[in-house]
């Protein structure tokens, strides 16, 4: 499968860029499908892009619940919104979740890279206690967990290649709505087509 760039991720970075003096401008909510075929949503931090495609990286912990959820269900969406520019981007995909045990050599290799791409206090969070289950109170848990700053990926951490398919772009200031939609080509690339579709 080709890798190329949607005709859409160009509109999306002139957003980040314009909006990068928020701290927020970074964050999106992804949304999944939960094993009762309930909507699932939280909000996740934005990694950047993987090489020069448009797949959307994204850090996590293997023991969450949206893994559960991805793993029931691999499609998902993302919605983000620019305050300052009033530019929401909704964002139709599937995700491949690559964790420690994903066989594939260059998907471990992306998996490393963006471990060491994270901050050392983003990665120590990987060493804390599971997410989402109860509080116990001891000695041990006042304790800060500590890192070695060299070591690889721990198991807990998890790497979200968001593959999009289809990008709703709506720009609240000039009343311009963009649907992007995209299929696969003959040669494995993907081609985007888009159409202006009322706000």
């Amino acid at each position: 499968m080709g890798s190329s760039s949607g005709p859409w991720k160009q509109l999306l970075l002139g957003s980040i860029e314009a909006n990068s003096h928020l701290k927020h401008h970074s964050y999106f909510q992804l949304a999944t499908v939960s094993s009762k075929n309930t909507p699932s949503n939280r909000t996740v931090v934005f990694r950047g892009f993987q090489d020069d495609g448009d797949k959307i990286l994204i850090n996590t912990d293997t023991r969450s619940r949206k893994i559960n959820d991805l793993k029931h269900c691999p499609f998902a969406e993302i919605c983000w919104y620019f305050t300052e520019s009033w530019e929401q981007f909704r964002i139709s995909g599937v995700v491949d979740v690559i964790d420690g045990t994903t066989p594939d050599p260059l998907k471990l290799e992306q998996r490393e890279k963006s471990w060491f791409a994270s901050s050392l206090r983003s990665r120590v969070q990987y060493v804390g206690a599971s997410p989402g289950l109860p509080v116990i109170e001891s000695k041990q848990s006042s304790l800060s967990p500590s890192l070695d700053p060299s070591i690889g990926p721990v198991a807990a951490f998890c790497l979200l290649l968001f593959d999009p398919h289809q990008v709703d772009y709506l720009n609240l200031k000039s009343n311009e709505r963009l649907l992007f939609t995209s299929e696969a080509s003959i040669n494995g690339l993907k081609l985007w087509t888009s159409q202006k579709v009322n706000p």
